[in-house]
């Protein structure tokens, strides 16, 4: 590629289709700013990412980038991940040396994940999903006399957060009109940073004894796989609520849920250790729970957000300038989270 060459644009954005992430205006912004070698549907085959990974200076997908492949790509300069993990295909560390930017999209989940996990929150709390099916089996309790025993507000209570990346932070502002404290588990956040976010830094065991609602936010990491188990649970109130919406490597799924089928705990979930859900899994039967199949970023609408903000930075970087739209990883962390690829 020389000087005067339009930069090339190469996509490999397999689960993604082009179409669902690119409008046509934001298609039309990309074909703007270089040769847009356009691939659609399943992963590119390796021979076309190692034919064109010469010339490319963009890469959005997933393709896995060794050192080896890296050194065949002089004039990379920025590589997109749209499945929106941090994914162990790439060499990090090299990527970093030579100042490849390499960015996820994850923030478009922040809002809809967050909202639905306020939603979540909300329904176990009153028992929304019970009452309703009660009365579809046609054992309502009028005015709740019978089965609002143990319902509870969030108003005024302490609301924990274990994590506060992209969700913890789009969430914070949703809690802040219930909650009476919010208290946060970070170890990769200042505390002084959580402060003046204005919540409380505790550490993992007070989310839990203080908490009436915990949220786990958290990815997994090499630290903290299977991290919260049967003694987390037991430190809460009886008839306290844990919303799982982001990793379920962090929790020993066993733990959580025998402390809901005791009644300890409730429990609402949205991300599961194996998926899709097993047909005879366990918590299919397992009372105080809500369940969701990993639904709650899914939402049409964010869609077009993913491409606009690719678009955005890709802007910036072939201006000189820094990516400020998606997610950077970050080497000292992406090297230590411990994601699974989403179909």
């Amino acid at each position: 590629m020389t000087i005067n060459q339009r930069p090339v644009i190469l996509l490999d954005p397999h689960p993604r289709r082009v179409d669902l992430i690119f409008d046509p205006a934001t298609k039309a912004r990309l074909d703007s700013l270089g040769d847009v070698l356009w691939h659609d549907g399943p992963p590119a085959a390796p021979g076309h990412i190692d034919r064109h990974l010469p010339q490319t200076a963009i890469l959005i997908g997933q393709s896995a980038l060794p050192r080896e492949r890296l050194d065949r790509a002089p004039h990379l300069r920025a590589v997109f991940n749209v499945e929106s993990n941090f994914l162990p295909n790439i060499d990090y560390a090299e990527c970093h040396r030579r100042g490849i930017h390499v960015l996820s999209t994850a923030p478009v989940f922040a809002k809809p994940v967050a909202e639905m996990a306020l939603g979540l929150a909300l329904a176990a709390a009153r028992r929304i999903h019970e009452a309703d099916a009660a009365i579809r089996a046609g054992q309502e309790s009028l005015y709740g006399e019978g089965d609002n025993h143990d319902s509870f507000l969030l108003h005024g209570r302490t609301v924990a957060l274990v994590g506060c990346g992209n969700v913890g932070r789009a969430l914070l502002p949703l809690l802040r009109p219930f909650a009476g404290q919010i208290i946060v588990h970070d170890p990769w956040i200042h505390p002084a940073v959580l402060r003046e976010m204005g919540v409380t830094p505790v550490t993992l065991e007070e989310c839990f004894s203080r908490g009436t609602v915990v949220f786990l936010l958290a990815a997994t990491t090499t630290e903290n796989a299977g991290q919260i188990g049967r003694d987390c649970f037991a430190r809460m109130a009886r008839g306290g609520l844990v919303v799982l919406v982001s990793r379920a490597g962090i929790v020993n799924f066993d733990d959580l849920l025998d402390a809901a089928a005791a009644g300890h705990i409730r429990a609402a979930i949205d991300v599961w250790p194996e998926e899709p859900i097993p047909r005879d899994h366990r918590a299919r039967h397992t009372p105080n729970t809500i369940l969701q199949a990993h639904r709650a970023g899914n939402i049409p609408e964010i869609w077009p957000w993913m491409g606009q903000m690719v678009v955005d930075d890709i802007e910036q970087i072939l201006q000189g300038l820094p990516p400020m739209r998606c997610q950077r990883a970050q080497l000292e962390i992406v090297t230590r989270l411990r994601s699974k690829p989403v179909g």
